[in-house]
């Protein structure tokens, strides 16, 4: 029986996981743009849009029916603003199947993780809303003709994933102090360190019912960039397991709509 990911999803992981440190520290560029300079070019999370592509071919979709690069390509409505730019969109007989959010932190963390926790739940909740008004329904598809033509009216709530992946280094896993000047914080944050932190964000965003599916990335900048490793600080919030979720999604998707 065929498997639902590839025999070699693990070491695609750390492909990409390397790909994200050797173009982060690209030695070609000086010491700012080397870090900036490629996260402004949206280069270092490639290696994970290319793991989506492959998923999606090996469950049987089409190519064409995923969407890893092109600004109009990757852009869908929103609810509370006009548009939003996804990472990875799988697109396939009409239906939003799929969208991916892919994020990073290397150092900063003090100053970017309440950003991205922001970020995180704003772009679920214009989703997840634009979804509820049928902004991704069959009759608001631009190609009025092709709809027409479809037998099947049927259609699935989308897959909303969200990817972290984190510096693994002593500023990040050393435990942080609150504030705690009117009101008593969560105790599971007192004293916790930014990767804690994440893995709280991650578990409570799938509790929550904002993402479909979630997973935090820790990597050291050395080993990452020799060899790809990576490690999760639960089973659940692996990448393999929201690959796999995401999968599922896919061989649904395809048994549903494949007839028409």
């Amino acid at each position: 029986m065929k498997s639902i990911l590839p025999d070699n999803i693990d070491q695609q992981i750390k492909d990409a996981v390397k790909q994200f440190w050797k173009s982060r520290l690209n030695k070609n560029s000086s010491s700012q743009e080397g870090g900036r300079g490629a996260v402004i070019a949206g280069k270092n999370m490639d290696g994970f849009s290319i793991i989506i592509k492959n998923i999606v071919s090996h469950c049987g979709l089409p190519e064409d029916s995923v969407i890893i690069d092109g600004k109009n390509k990757l852009t869908i409505p929103g609810y509370f603003r006009p548009t939003k730019m996804w990472d990875s969109l799988v697109v396939y007989k009409g239906r939003l199947i799929a969208a991916f959010e892919l994020k990073s932190q290397v150092g900063s963390f003090g100053n970017n993780f309440n950003n991205r926790t922001e970020e995180s739940i704003g772009s679920a909740t214009d989703f997840w809303t634009a979804h509820r008004e049928h902004v991704f329904a069959l009759d608001n598809h631009v190609d009025t003709l092709y709809i027409r033509s479809l037998k099947n009216r049927s259609i699935k709530p989308p897959f909303l994933a969200y990817l972290m992946l984190l510096e693994s280094c002593q500023a990040s896993s050393s435990n942080v102090k609150v504030n705690e000047k009117h009101f008593k914080v969560f105790p599971e944050f007192k004293n916790s360190s930014y990767s804690k932190r994440y893995q709280i964000l991650c578990e409570r965003l799938i509790l929550e019912g904002l993402y479909s599916s979630t997973c935090l990335i820790l990597s050291n900048k050395k080993e990452g960039y020799k060899s790809g490793s990576y490690s999760s600080p639960e089973e659940s919030l692996n990448p393999i397991n929201m690959f796999a979720e995401f999968a599922g999604k896919l061989l649904a998707a395809k048994e549903i709509y494949s007839n028409e």
